[in-house]
């Protein structure tokens, strides 16, 4: 199996998708016309500069593999290619879905084994 994507979300959008059966994004990535994800050294990255503080987050990890071809590889934040998928993200691809707590500092704690 390829490394896992993975998608930051709102706990309440993730409830949302399950309701629904889909998650078709977030505003920032109906807006960009695709679904923001970040390979797993992007995280922390993606996490300080847009999520800085937040809480009630999820990070959600993808099978890229159930993604398809909907998922594409493209330059951003500093020329790093970034996954971003093209279309809705089915839920089959949830490979786990891990709480992100903060620690003193108001910063994320990423799961055991990803670089923070």
């Amino acid at each position: 199996m390829a490394e896992p994507v993975y998608k930051i979300l709102a706990e309440a959008a993730l409830d949302a998708a399950r309701s629904e059966g889909r998650f078709l994004g977030t505003g920032d990535d109906l807006r960009d016309g695709f679904i923001h994800l970040s390979a797993a050294h992007q995280v922390a990255g993606t996490l300080a500069k847009y999520y800085a503080g937040e809480e009630d987050l999820l990070l959600v990890a993808l099978d890229p593999e159930r993604l398809g071809e909907a998922l594409k590889w493209e330059p951003s934040r500093g020329g790093d290619l970034f996954p971003h998928l093209y279309g809705p993200l089915p839920l089959e691809a949830i490979l786990s879905v891990h709480r992100l707590e903060l620690d003193d500092e108001n910063r994320h704690i990423l799961p055991e084994g990803m670089a923070g």
